[in-house]
């Protein structure tokens, strides 16, 4: 029921953003190339399909991110792993990863493009550089916390180090993993439209650069929104797939039985 109540919820506030957007322009007189309606907006989405390539150009980008959401987050897992086995490789290795965190990712963008033209490989670098550091911290931060008793226990029945990573540590840092994939996931649709922004002659970013140029406001609301589209979906594939995994977490079970969870 309250689950219920949540979604109707959402879609009255949809409705009614969407009334407004309707109504606003024409009572203010705002032209076309300002801010069209949202019939207007459809009308140049098609558009967009016949005589832009839009399917093409999301298709592309789909695939960018698919890539640097894959490989930067990859790269943050066993770089996260990696650090929380030893206490020297992580003091060696933390400060490079600190500058490279605290470093203007996005200033990466045209030197990737300098170095590998204008393919879909300085994207998805991009992508990757952007994805990488949230799931690093989440996972090495987790591991940190893990319950030192849980760990006790295992020593005292003489287990190996890999055997309370596999038993106690890795299982107890998923529920952080699953919140940096959630971050990153949304995290590598602005690394790929950024690369695209600044070098590219196809994909969304591409066409927001067209948008932008030629003054059209209503193919660069489209490319948003299927920029949206693309992040959303990504997000809630993180999501359904957390809801598998952690099918034994505490919240993940109290949610799936209708409980709600109150954080303390």
């Amino acid at each position: 029921m309250l689950r219920t109540k949540r979604v109707l919820g959402s879609v009255f506030v949809f409705v009614a953003f969407v009334a407004v957007w309707w109504v606003v322009p024409g009572l203010l007189d705002i032209p076309r190339f300002i801010l069209p309606t949202p019939p207007e907006l459809v009308e140049e989405f098609w558009l967009a399909l016949r005589e832009r390539n839009l399917l093409t150009h999301t298709w592309i980008t789909f695939v960018e991110i698919v890539l640097g959401f894959f490989l930067g987050s990859l790269l943050g897992i066993v770089v996260g792993y990696s650090l929380s086995f030893s206490r020297t490789l992580e003091v060696v290795i933390s400060p490079y990863v600190l500058a490279l965190q605290i470093s203007p990712k996005i200033a990466f963008a045209p030197l990737f493009i300098l170095w590998f033209g204008f393919g879909i490989f300085p994207k998805v670098l991009t992508a990757i550089l952007v994805v990488f550091f949230p799931i690093m911290i989440n996972v090495l931060v987790s591991v940190r916390f893990v319950d030192y008793d849980l760990i006790q226990l295992m020593r005292s029945f003489k287990a190996s180090r890999w055997q309370i990573f596999w038993t106690v540590e890795f299982p107890s840092s998923l529920p952080a993993l699953f919140s940096g994939l959630r971050i990153g996931a949304t995290l590598a649709v602005i690394g790929v439209v950024v690369g695209e922004l600044v070098g590219a002659n196809i994909g969304l970013g591409y066409l927001l650069v067209v948008g932008e140029g030629q003054a059209l406001t209503g193919l660069v609301l489209v490319t948003i929104f299927m920029l949206t589209i693309l992040g959303m979906f990504f997000y809630f594939a993180v999501v359904a797939v957390e809801k598998v995994v952690l099918r034994w977490h505490v919240p993940a079970q109290a949610e799936g039985a209708g409980v709600q969870v109150v954080a303390p």
